[in-house]
């Protein structure tokens, strides 16, 4: 049997009050997502936007420059290493040169995923993919990269709207949108470098309004599974909990409409038709994202997994990610061998939420004991225990730190979590 993922709780925006014909709306970003350009259109038929670019570009660093730094080196037999079958054990610090130019170039892919959406809230267009899938990567800056776009992907919020919202700019009601996309290494000398077939799901962050509105639903939902018994943690501390994720992320994962099918859907219809024509093969399945994108990778992994019982290895690269859910699901991923590398910013404030962390893989003590919080009382602590706001870090860390970086000419939110940032972090750490 295969586990299922129900949708999580639609959340309804009153409708009871009818706004003003003028109505004007604030709103802060922490990450570079929703108002991010480029600095120049690579489409000659489409101007490039204005923007924020004194605060959001901190370098002058092209990370689709260091996508070729990776191609002269075999993997050969030793590709599971790099995909994480040893939990990249004496390949994370120090860095190991190959395991970085993997890196690089899954973030490439979703560097590409940015540039091809259309962030122009003016245009009709807005939310939707710029380019068709023969020409995505080529027109993104991704050249000669053996792989070819198999599939279109969309997010879909679960977000009830209210009647009026069609009076409401293209940012605030665009419920659906264009989030990323799935390619297949096709070239022979390709997968030869890589000693398998590659699949890759490349993922975006946030961009439009009703997603920002999901990022901050952060309480825990339920993610049952099959048998709907709890996972029972091995650690002595007698916790049995259901797994369980951020309801916002998981509402983008698996709300559709009518006319539009969950990303959820997108992604199990896609990989079946994957598996039939290449299951005969060495095939690896590599998910990446960043920020939102990290967050729903970790999802989308834990759903191939537990849906396609004859799944390849599948591994989440994820760039500045949130956390995504409780310890029992961090459990469950780890139980169906799915392979997560974070590569975290320390210095970025969105790795560090949403809900609390009581446990600190990294801390000075035996993994039988739980970290309590300096001076947090023992019934607070408790009652904190109680409550669906209790995340757990998932998978592999690599710890990069910007403020380490003598080449970044601006330290600040945006900067920090910048997917340009992490890929310069990444190339020169």
């Amino acid at each position: 049997m295969s586990l299922s993922m129900k949708p999580a709780t639609p959340c309804t925006l009153p409708t009871t009050t009818r706004p003003a014909k003028h109505v004007s709306v604030r709103y802060c970003t922490l990450t570079q997502t929703a108002v991010r350009p480029l600095k120049m259109s690579l489409d000659t038929h489409q101007p490039a936007v204005k923007s924020w670019e004194h605060l959001l570009d901190p370098l002058d660093y092209d990370p689709m420059a260091s996508f070729f730094t990776s191609r002269a080196v075999k993997l050969g037999n030793k590709w599971k290493e790099y995909q994480g079958v040893k939990n990249w054990e004496g390949l994370v610090d120090p860095l190991d040169e190959n395991l970085r130019g993997e890196i690089l170039r899954y973030g490439s892919f979703v560097e590409a995923a940015y540039r091809s959406f259309n962030f122009d809230s003016s245009s009709s267009s807005y939310g939707a993919c710029r380019y068709p899938k023969s020409t995505l990567l080529d027109r993104s800056g991704l050249h000669q990269t053996g792989y070819r776009l198999t599939r279109h992907l969309r997010a879909t919020s679960g977000i009830q709207l209210p009647h009026w919202v069609d009076m409401a700019p293209n940012w605030v009601a665009t419920k659906s949108s264009w989030i990323g996309y799935v390619a297949v290494c096709q070239d022979k000398e390709e997968i030869a470098r890589l000693g398998r077939r590659d699949v890759v799901i490349a993922l975006r962050g946030t961009a439009t309004g009703l997603e920002w509105l999901e990022n901050f639903r952060a309480t825990l939902t339920p993610v049952p599974n099959a048998d709907t018994k709890p996972t029972h943690h091995d650690d002595g501390d007698g916790d049995d909990s259901e797994p369980m994720v951020e309801t916002g992320f998981l509402s983008l994962y698996t709300s559709g409409t009518d006319e539009v099918p969950s990303l959820q859907e997108m992604v199990r219809e896609e990989i079946s038709r994957l598996l039939q024509t290449y299951g005969d093969q060495p095939l690896s399945l590599t998910i990446t994202g960043h920020s939102l994108g990290a967050a729903l990778a970790t999802l989308t992994a834990y759903d191939i997994k537990t849906t396609f019982k004859l799944a390849p290895m599948v591994t989440v690269m994820s760039f500045g990610g949130p956390r995504v859910g409780n310890r029992s699901f961090r459990c469950q991923l780890e139980k169906q061998g799915t392979k997560v590398l974070r590569i975290v910013n320390s210095d970025d404030l969105i790795t560090k939420v949403p809900g609390f962390v009581l446990e600190e893989e990294d801390a000075d003590v035996p993994k039988d004991q739980k970290v309590y919080v300096a001076g947090l009382p023992s019934w607070i602590q408790k009652r904190v225990e109680d409550t669906q706001w209790v995340y757990a870090e998932v998978g592999r860390e690599l710890k990069l730190r910007s403020r380490s970086c003598p080449y970044l000419k601006n330290i600040n939110v945006a900067t920090c979590h910048d997917l340009k940032t992490y890929l310069h972090l990444v190339n020169y750490s």
